[in-house]
Order: structure tokens, then C-alpha cells, then sequence
């Protein structure tokens, strides 16, 4: 079987398919016009079982956060977390375990989040799972992960206690706290070496401010730069030291514990179940359902004599 033969065979199965979907639906609109009595009580009971899935209080919500590693690796994290995916908690986890065994919180999950300007600020979270280890553009860092779990409309008034179970869990953990020790040691000392660095441009850039023979002269924006002509040199070195400072202060704010979150557990805007959805998903479902109901009473007669036999 060459190319040619096997799309040949392909389109030709596609054409079946369409062909058997076409006749089932057909079938499935005069069985509806037949018995139309039966089939709209499934879709009315339906729409009656959407409308009270989807009650303010039983709607599900998405939890989102970010999570900062401080010192420990992702490998450490996802093997403290697997736990909370497979909901099987040891008893010495009981701070977390009422959430997930009460049905509270479920369906966590991790996701990774990506760098795309190679500057080490998040961009966006992977939620679909397409990002690529190897990829050197979007590149997956290595100190954030995005963390996921839904609950029920009527329970998020205990999101900060499941917050705060969560991020006790983690941080009493013995290995990921013997590596935010040593990432905090490194820490304080490039945030050390950073305002020794920054103390030291300063310094240079004093020595040719003051220089005698010192002359002003304005920028094309119309910013002054004052001093000699020279500390110009090394204006960009100044500013990205700064940078660098900032961002060793800002790390060092947030390195409290070996996991910190960026942000808090928020919801997402919209429901897992909407009503919309579910609404169409019911009426299908109470559609198909009907349809069948509507297909046994057209052969009663010989499916009564069928069990006869």
C-alpha cells in the first residue's frame, strides 16, 4: 500500500463515519418527532438537573497562586506535593488533610512558569503543559511554579486556612529547608556584594562630580548630567548595579521560608461548571438519553420477542 492508497482509505473511512453520523442523527430527530412526549421530559428533567448543579453555592472555582523556591529545586517540590495529587496523605500530613480528605480542596496540580524575555521576571504560567525544558526562548524558570486547586463556592471562606495549612506543610519539611539554608547564606552575600559594588560607583562618580575643572552640559531629553565628561562611561553599569541591587533586596524581602508565595490563592473569574455550559451539556445529554428511551419503546414489540425466544 503506497501514499496515494493509504489517504485513499483514509477519506473513505472519514466518509463512512460521516455518512453513519448523518443516518444517526436522522434516526435520532424522528424517534424526537415521534415520541416527542419522552423526550422532551429527559430534556426538561435535564435543564432541571443543570439549573441545581450550578446553584451559587455548589459552583467550582480555580485557586491559583504562585509559588517562590527559595533554595529548594523543582524536583524537591513536585516530590512534596505528589501526595496532594494522588490524595493519599500520610497521618503525619494532618494539617492538610481535613481540606483534601473532607472534599474541600481537589484536583491539585503544578504548573510551570515561563521566562520569555530572559529577564528572570514571570511572564505567563503554562497551564496547557506546551512549554519546552529546552526551549531557550520561553524558558521555564526555575525558582516559581504555578499552583492549582478547586473548590466549591461555599468553602472559600476557608481559602486562607487552606493557605496557610499549605504553606506550613511545605516549609516543615526537613530536606527543602536544609537547602533554603544555604540559598539564604548565598543570598545575604550577593545582596552584600551588591551595596559593596553600588557604594563603590558611587564613590567614583562623587570624585568626578567634584572634580574641579567639572563642566555641566544637558542631554538631548533635556536631562542634566553633571560632572565630567567621563563618568558618562559608565552610566549603563550604574544603572543595571541598581538593577541588580533591587533585585537581591526584593528576593531577600521574600525569602522568609523555603516556599513564599508571590501572590494569594485567588479564584478564577469563571466557574468550572457555568451554567451555559452545563446547560447545553445536560440538554444534549437529556436529548440522547430520551432518544434511547424513544428507540426501545419503537421495538418493544421485538425486543418483547426477543426475550420470548
Amino acid at each position: 500500500m503506497n501514499f496515494i492508497d493509504l489517504c485513499v482509505a483514509c477519506g473513505r473511512a472519514v466518509g463512512q463515519g460521516c455518512k453513519a453520523f448523518g443516518c444517526l442523527l436522522a434516526r435520532m430527530i424522528r424517534l424526537s418527532y415521534r415520541y416527542w412526549w419522552v423526550v422532551i421530559t429527559l430534556v426538561v428533567l435535564s435543564v432541571a438537573g443543570a439549573l441545581y448543579y450550578t446553584r451559587c453555592d455548589n459552583l467550582t472555582y480555580k485557586l491559583n497562586a504562585v509559588a517562590l523556591l527559595n533554595g529548594p529545586s523543582i524536583q524537591q517540590f513536585e516530590q512534596v506535593y505528589a501526595p496532594l495529587r494522588s490524595g493519599r496523605l500520610l497521618p503525619a500530613e494532618e494539617a492538610v488533610t481535613p481540606f483534601v480528605q473532607g472534599k474541600v480542596a481537589w484536583r491539585f496540580e503544578t504548573f510551570r512558569v515561563v521566562d520569555c524575555l530572559a529577564d528572570g521576571e514571570a511572564d505567563f504560567i503554562d497551564f496547557c503543559h506546551k512549554s519546552s525544558p529546552v526551549d531557550t526562548l520561553n524558558v521555564q524558570m526555575n525558582d516559581r511554579l504555578g499552583l492549582q486547586f478547586r473548590m466549591k463556592a461555599r468553602d472559600l471562606c476557608r481559602l486562607p486556612e487552606i493557605e496557610q495549612a499549605l504553606l506550613a506543610w511545605f516549609n516543615s519539611n526537613e530536606a527543602m529547608q536544609q537547602s533554603y539554608a544555604a540559598f539564604l547564606a548565598n543570598l545575604r552575600e550577593e545582596v552584600r556584594f551588591n551595596h559593596a559594588q553600588a557604594q563603590k560607583l558611587d564613590s567614583l562618580t562623587s570624585a568626578y562630580y567634584f572634580y574641579p575643572q567639572s563642566e555641566a552640559k544637558p542631554a538631548a531629553n533635556g536631562v542634566s548630567f553633571y560632572g565630567d565628561r567621563k563618568v558618562r562611561l559608565f552610566l549603563d553599569e550604574i544603572y543595571e548595579q541598581q538593577r541588580h541591587l533591587q533585585q537581591g533586596d526584593y528576593r531577600l524581602q521574600l525569602a522568609t521560608a523555603p516556599v513564599s508565595l508571590e501572590n494569594h490563592f485567588t479564584a478564577d473569574p469563571t466557574p468550572v461548571n457555568g451554567r451555559m455550559k452545563c446547560l447545553i451539556l445536560f440538554v444534549l445529554i437529556g436529548w440522547a438519553c430520551g432518544c434511547l428511551i424513544a428507540e426501545l419503546i419503537d421495538k418493544r414489540k421485538a425486543l418483547s420477542a426477543w426475550l420470548k425466544a
